[in-house]
């Protein structure tokens, strides 16, 4: 069968997920619920790239130069290398914390590649805050600034109350609706990704 750019030819190697998000508390409740969601698709085989907490303690976006720490670096090569991407940040005073906004604005860096910015790629969209109006802006949030990259957000977001849900130390939570809505997402980023790139990979690895 031959291949076509709307039929790509299918891919061997694992499916890449990048999965950013969290807070400066390493094991934030943001942070294991992109872990809920990161190991749906890890569990059918997708291969996960985690840049979380501390990771995202990164230098202030700068336009005027093009020289990057390690740590901006290794997030860039991670997007421009990735499939699908899983986004999770806390509701800071309404709307995306600084630290993840922060992060997706290195995705400028991908702006002349082929295809550019985050093109082409599935992108789950979790928002994490203490109430639900929070997280329902700061999801708003998330999934603009997708649009805005040109990712395609995954048709489920999922908003999670840390008022009420609690995760225990597997990134498990105390809901099993919670569970199930960030696990979805993880799967419908893997489950887009194999589409696009017309792979054979079975739906599950049991």
């Amino acid at each position: 069968m031959t291949s076509s750019p709307d039929h790509p030819p299918a891919r061997l190697e694992p499916v890449r997920i990048v999965a950013i998000g969290g807070s400066t508390r390493p094991g934030s409740t943001t942070e294991m619920a992109l872990r809920c969601a990161a190991a749906a698709a890890e569990a059918e085989g997708a291969e996960v790239t985690y840049v979380v907490g501390r990771d995202l303690l990164l230098p202030i976006y700068d336009v005027q130069t093009d020289e990057r720490d390690p740590g901006a670096q290794a997030l860039v090569d991670a997007v421009r290398r990735s499939d699908g991407i899983l986004i999770a940040s806390p509701g800071y005073h309404g709307g995306i914390s600084g630290m993840v906004k922060n992060a997706l604005d290195y995705v400028e860096d991908l702006a002349r590649d082929d295809p550019p910015y985050l093109h082409g790629r599935a992108v789950g969209c979790i928002s994490v805050a203490h109430g639900w109006q929070a997280t329902v802006g700061t999801l708003a949030q998330i999934r603009q600034t997708v649009h805005a990259l040109r990712g395609w957000p995954t048709p489920l977001g999922a908003t999670v109350n840390s008022q009420v849900t609690r995760f225990d130390e597997n990134a498990v939570p105390n809901d099993p609706a919670v569970a199930e809505q960030l696990s979805t997402i993880g799967r419908q980023v893997l489950e887009f990704a194999r589409m696009r790139h017309g792979s054979s990979e079975p739906t599950s690895t049991a």
